[in-house]
């Protein structure tokens, strides 16, 4: 899968990812639509970052996913803000 992030990077999960930044990701994924704060999504993101995939430690993140990490938190602050607006 080719993911491109809001300031335009490009990474492939299959070549830029370890298959538990992958799997990490996944979650990270489903967490981005349903996070109610900024601050569950981190608390989400460093959770799947100490248990690893399947449990197996702690991951440190590559760069590309660090980039792509980011990338989720602007787009869920996003859709915090214009959730707001509309109940406004």
């Amino acid at each position: 899968m080719i993911i491109t992030t809001g300031d335009g990077q490009s990474f492939d999960t299959e070549k830029d990812l370890e298959p538990a930044e992958r799997h990490v990701l996944q979650k990270l994924f489903l967490w981005e639509s349903m996070a109610a704060s900024l601050g569950e999504f981190k608390e989400k993101t460093d959770t799947a970052l100490r248990r690893g995939w399947n449990r197996s430690g702690p991951i440190d993140g590559s760069s590309a996913l660090r980039s792509i990490v980011r990338d989720l938190e602007t787009r869920v602050s996003k859709r915090l803000e214009t959730m707001d607006k509309e109940q406004s």
